[in-house]
């Protein structure tokens, strides 16, 4: 439904669509590759395999962070805020739990 609601079709048109018994037009294919953030170059000549899903923690750091670079940046500043927090944090508790026997 949104993906039909995006570019402008019925529910029934969608499922046509999805069938492959109706044809995108042009304005119907800019509309979904700008959803699905593609090029309509990559939806016209996709090649059938979904993405796997990526799981970083079985990455070199060096690939983590390859892999972090392609993500918009707000999504790449959420996440450098959040690593921020967990260091800081841990600062924290480290902080505490050597100067615990001390207070």
């Amino acid at each position: 439904m949104e993906v039909a609601d995006h570019i402008g079709v019925d529910k029934s048109a969608y499922s046509k669509i999805e069938k492959g018994t109706r044809s995108l037009t042009v304005d119907e294919l800019q509309k979904m590759a700008q959803l699905f953030n593609l090029t309509t170059d990559q939806i016209i000549n996709y090649d059938g395999k979904m993405p796997k899903e990526v799981i970083i923690e079985d990455k070199t750091a060096v690939e983590q962070m390859r892999l972090i670079q392609q993500l918009e940046e707000e999504d790449r500043q959420t996440i450098f805020r959040l690593i921020d927090k967990m260091l800081t944090n841990k600062k924290f508790k480290d902080f505490f739990a050597k100067n615990a026997a001390t207070l």
